[in-house]
């Protein structure tokens, strides 16, 4: 496996704010479990990651996970923050930075979001770019340690700035998207943003531009 690490400073709270946590949040004991249906079973010999959709070439990709795992690896510091009100300080990601593996499938160049998807079917959406930021990153690793299946391994997408549903566990496939289209709990009544220093928790905030009408 080649690898390359490097690390990323987290993005900073925008408008200058002082507090590390965001509007409602609070600080808890561990790392509580949350998703939607049951932990999947992972067979590393059958994973793969399509990737799908508006691609640049116009054909599907599959990388299987030793490619995926000889990708240029990463690590970037990120505060965690779920919908929930807890926020994670000081995490640690090691992974494959979204960009590089975009670079590797390149999108189409009209592309302005993405879909996540997972096992079981469930997606969430994110703008383009959020997506290429310099901290996000579909992780194997949280402070040095393997991910636990709970916590989404073998692969999890970690978007930072925005509430962690659109973080998504047990990643399976990336739909590069010409126009947007809400995932799992965005079409469920959660914000289609998800911004957590915008506070964007529910649907009832969004603006219009905020994401296609439910």
């Amino acid at each position: 496996m080649t690898e390359s690490a490097r690390s990323e400073g987290p993005r900073r709270p925008p408008g200058g704010h002082i507090s590390r946590l965001p509007p409602g949040q609070y600080v808890p004991r561990g790392w509580p479990v949350l998703h939607y249906g049951r932990v999947p079973r992972i067979d590393l010999q059958s994973w793969d990651l399509r990737i799908f959709g508006a691609t640049a070439s116009g054909q599907e990709h599959f990388l299987d996970y030793p490619e995926m795992m000889a990708l240029p690896t990463s690590e970037v510091g990120a505060d965690f923050h779920c919908v929930t009100k807890f926020s994670m300080l000081d995490n640690r990601w090691t992974g494959i930075l979204a960009r590089d593996l975009m670079a590797v499938c390149p999108p189409a160049d009209d592309v302005a979001h993405v879909l996540i998807w997972a096992e079981y079917g469930y997606s969430s959406n994110v703008r383009l770019s959020d997506f290429v930021a310099a901290d996000t990153v579909f992780a194997h690793t949280h402070n040095g340690v393997p991910l636990s299946v709970e916590h989404g391994w073998p692969l999890r997408f970690i978007c930072p700035p925005l509430y962690a549903w659109k973080s998504t566990k047990w990643v399976r496939a990336i739909e590069y998207l010409t126009e947007d289209r809400r995932g799992f709990w965005e079409n469920r009544g959660y914000h289609n943003v998800g911004a957590a220093w915008s506070e964007q928790r529910y649907s009832y905030q969004e603006r219009p531009e905020d994401g296609p009408p439910l």
